[in-house]
């Protein structure tokens, strides 16, 4: 996908006419390298290799407008009614976000009614037109100390005309959705339908996904306390499998399509042997096979860890196709368990070959999601919540709030549902985690080479 500047613009509302409450603290900035100064703009690439093949001077690159307060703002503060609404899966972080809004629409913008639309999207339904609560700032007190939403969160689309409409009955001037890919495409959605009626409402998206797998951003938010969370399992697994003869420990983690969570959480655990993600396709058979590999190991080291993406190895669920619905109500393909079929085959081939194996399994998806933010993702989240404020007062709608390259940024709703971010399977990133398994690259799969002989 090769991206122009044009294809970063953010759109406005329309010319910012009020003085700013944060003025005052953006008299002297200028861009540096800890502040992108507000008509400053943030490079797409960041290799002189990339900027090299578009032949265009630095101005012309692809690039994204800076994040944070502005001197001259479009909404009138003390007139302003804001809303917010969490949507999908949960997520470390999210009460810290709604958190960071309230405070500063409060405090910082004198905004005084603040909505907050329960249980996801359906609290904009005209279903739910009851299902509202007004924030205030002793409603969000101490609320990033616990996990999960305050306002609550669901799956699903709405249309969004009528939610629409209920925005337009509640006066809301801004709304702030804090979701992943289906919470961002609602929230473009929407944003269509206030286009077409030619509505002055800011529609700013906060983007979260556990798995890490929205683009244009360096990380989501929740992140790394999700991975820091999953090293605890794999830990725990691995002292089962080293406690029994023939050991196998199995963790399966978050990862639909793309496998942060179980690449990081491998590398920081450092006792994972083997670990499978969507991105890297892999044989079960054969003697380049997973099979054989994880017999090898067994016998070489006594025992094996296996940490497991949970969208790996689909292909080989071919012939078990998922019972009911092959979507879930937020339009995501429902996965196989290649974790069962794992467990199976394991245990089936290690006794075939003389050894008396004893699997160890845990799946602890909802144990991760649920804890609250650790420090790193508490500082992050604020931050991303002040720059969605300052976004949508200075009249930026139909964007996303993000962070490229250490810098917050401005991206437009549409580029951060364009495509996935996945691990890139010639990137430094898995040839670390090639490095700290000494895993086979691919387990027989085409294509595939082994990168050691032995074993870590």
């Amino acid at each position: 996908m090769t991206l122009h500047r044009d294809d970063l613009r953010v759109r406005e509302l329309g010319e910012c006419r009020y003085d700013s409450p944060m003025a005052g603290l953006l008299t002297a900035k200028q861009t540096s390298p800890h502040y992108v100064a507000e008509g400053d703009r943030v490079l797409l690439e960041d290799t002189v290799s990339m900027l090299a093949e578009h032949d265009r001077p630095s101005v012309e690159a692809a690039s994204f407008e800076a994040a944070g307060p502005r001197r001259r703002i479009y909404f009138r503060p003390e007139g302003v009614t804001a809303g917010i609404v969490t949507c999908g899966g949960l997520c470390p972080g999210l009460n810290n976000v709604i958190r960071g809004l309230v405070q500063e629409l409060t405090v910082h913008y004198g905004v005084e009614r603040i909505l907050g639309f329960r249980n996801g999207l359906e609290g904009l339904t005209a279903a739910r037109v009851d299902d509202t609560v007004e924030l205030t700032l002793d409603d969000v007190r101490d609320i990033q100390n616990s996990g999960g939403t305050i306002l609550g969160s669901s799956r699903g689309g709405h249309d969004p005309d009528e939610m629409v409409d209920s925005l337009v009955s509640r006066g809301v001037d801004m709304l702030f959705v804090v979701g992943g890919d289906g919470g961002m495409r609602a929230a473009t959605c929407i944003s269509t339908a206030i286009r077409a009626r030619g509505l002055d409402i800011a529609v700013i998206g906060v983007p979260k996904t556990i798995d890490n797998d929205l683009p244009f951003t360096d990380q989501s938010f929740g992140f790394q306390s999700a991975f820091a969370r999953a090293t605890e399992f794999i830990t725990a697994v691995a002292v089962e499998a080293a406690a029994s003869r023939d050991g196998v420990g199995i963790v399966k983690l978050m990862g639909r399509h793309s496998g942060f969570i179980a690449s990081y959480a491998a590398l920081a655990s450092s006792l994972a042997d083997i670990v499978l993600i969507p991105e890297v396709p892999f044989a079960l058979d054969g003697d380049d096979g997973l099979l054989a590999h994880v017999e090898r190991h067994v016998r070489t080291a006594g025992h094996v860890v296996i940490v497991l993406a949970e969208g790996a190895g689909q292909d080989l669920l071919a012939e078990h196709p998922v019972a009911g619905s092959a979507t879930d109500a937020s339009g995501n393909v429902r996965l196989g368990d290649v974790a069962e079929l794992l467990r199976e085959r394991v245990g089936t081939h290690l006794t075939d070959a003389g050894l008396a194996p004893t699997i160890r399994y845990i799946d602890p998806s909802y144990a991760i999601r649920s804890v609250a933010a650790n420090a790193y993702d508490s500082v992050y989240c604020l931050r991303l919540a002040h720059a969605a404020v300052h976004a949508a007062m200075a009249g930026r709608t139909e964007a996303a709030v993000a962070r490229w390259r250490r810098r917050f940024v401005h991206v437009p709703l549409t580029l951060m549902t364009s495509r996935r971010n996945q691990v890139d399977p010639n990137g430094d990133m898995w040839l670390s985690v090639l490095e700290a398994t000494c895993q086979p690259a691919g387990f027989g799969a085409a294509g595939a080479h082994p990168l050691h002989a032995g074993f870590c």
